[in-house]
């Protein structure tokens, strides 16, 4: 991704386009507006994947490293979180999997005791990384089309080939899975309703009428 920025200001410079950079952000209010169609295809996909994939394996990750982690207490505290960040167009907060290793492995200090201080850090690198959210977004959009998008699909190839090898490992659910899988690339929509919902839908629906039936 560093390098795609690199590149798109070498562009920027070849161009002379500077004055359409933009670098400090600019704040606007929008109205919050209720839409059943969000909740099902945005709220229920994401509550579920933050669940699976972010605070279950978050909370499994500190337990190796010797952190006991109370459940409720934390559920509650980023469930409220959640809430108040998603009136500024926040994601979920979560217990972050990936994170929470980098944070609370021995690379963050010998002493586990010390280890928030790597926690903080990583806080406060975001807030920063946050502020400069507008001049990231201005060189996307100067740059050559497809260049971001380009640079996100190979750094996430890595990621997608150990999340299909994980998800098709059990053989029980393989074609759930793939169906998933391929209606979430397909990107349906129905009723105003996104792919990721009805992903779900098809993957748990192919479970019950193939695979669960044909182990009985």
């Amino acid at each position: 991704m560093l390098a795609a920025v690199g590149f798109g200001l070498w562009h920027i410079g070849q161009n002379q386009a500077w004055a359409q950079l933009q670098v400090v952000p600019q704040l606007e209010f929008v109205a919050p507006e209720f839409s059943w169609q969000a909740v099902a295809s945005i709220s229920v996909p994401l509550f579920i994947v933050t669940m699976a994939s972010q605070n279950i394996p978050g909370v499994a990750v500190l337990n190796s490293f010797g952190y006991q982690l109370p459940w409720r207490p934390s559920m509650i505290l980023t469930g409220i979180g959640s809430a108040a960040g998603a009136l500024f167009g926040g994601h979920a907060i979560n217990l972050a999997a990936i994170t929470a290793a980098l944070a609370a492995g021995e690379q963050a200090g010998e002493n586990p005791k010390l280890r928030w201080r790597a926690a903080a850090s990583s806080g406060i690198f975001y807030l920063l990384f946050g502020a400069c959210g507008a001049l990231i977004v201005s060189v996307a959009n100067t740059s050559p089309e497809g260049l971001f998008q380009a640079a996100a699909g190979l750094a996430l190839l890595a990621t997608l080939g150990s999340s299909l090898v994980g998800a098709m490992g059990d053989a029980a659910w393989r074609l759930s899975a793939l169906v998933t899988v391929l209606v979430a690339a397909g990107n349906l929509t129905l009723f105003g309703i996104g792919g990721a919902f009805w992903a779900l839908v098809a993957g748990l629906l192919t479970h019950f009428i193939a695979e669960r039936n044909a182990r009985r």
